[in-house]
């Protein structure tokens, strides 16, 4: 399948799930990370309180993520409605994940302009920095608290950005 179809299709499926579905567990996520990897958090230093909105391109929402040492926070917002934030990461959902995964360096995204970046440029690399220095993959980490499912789903994800 084509990158451009399997956008389509990811749209389409994501179109379809309600807001009220996609922010539980986007909180659930973002818990399961905030227990898992405190240090991701306390390495952010003065940007725990940054509001990063995540904005993939080829998706129809977007992510605000306020992460708090203390009580990390991720809600979902319709692309047309995104709400205000200090920074702004956007790029096409699989390198996003891929950042995440540990599999792409998001420098080489940046200058290869996969990934765009605005707004507080030095929280944006501060968040970077502490993505990196986590142990093993966070998508994977992801994909775990959603148990057989979640691995699957992240499993054809990973083969979709090869």
């Amino acid at each position: 399948m084509s990158s451009h179809r399997f956008d389509k299709k990811l749209a389409i499926l994501l179109t379809s799930m309600p807001l009220s579905v996609l922010r539980p567990i986007a909180q659930h996520i973002t818990t399961k990370i905030g227990k898992k990897h405190p240090h991701l958090f306390a390495r952010l230093g003065t940007h725990t309180k940054t509001r990063y909105l995540i904005k993939p391109t080829n998706i129809p929402w977007v992510a605000l993520l306020i992460p708090d040492q203390d009580k990390p926070i991720m809600r979902i917002y319709s692309r047309t409605q995104p709400p205000a934030h200090d920074a702004v990461i956007e790029g096409k959902f699989l390198f996003l994940l891929s950042m995440l995964d540990g599999a792409s360096d998001g420098d080489a995204l940046f200058f290869n302009r996969a990934l765009s970046i605005g707004g507080d440029t030095e929280a944006v690399v501060c968040l970077r920095n502490a993505l990196d220095d986590v142990e093993g993959s966070v998508a994977g980490d992801i994909a775990d608290a959603f148990g057989p499912i979640g691995r699957a789903t992240l499993s054809f994800l990973r083969k979709k950005e090869a």
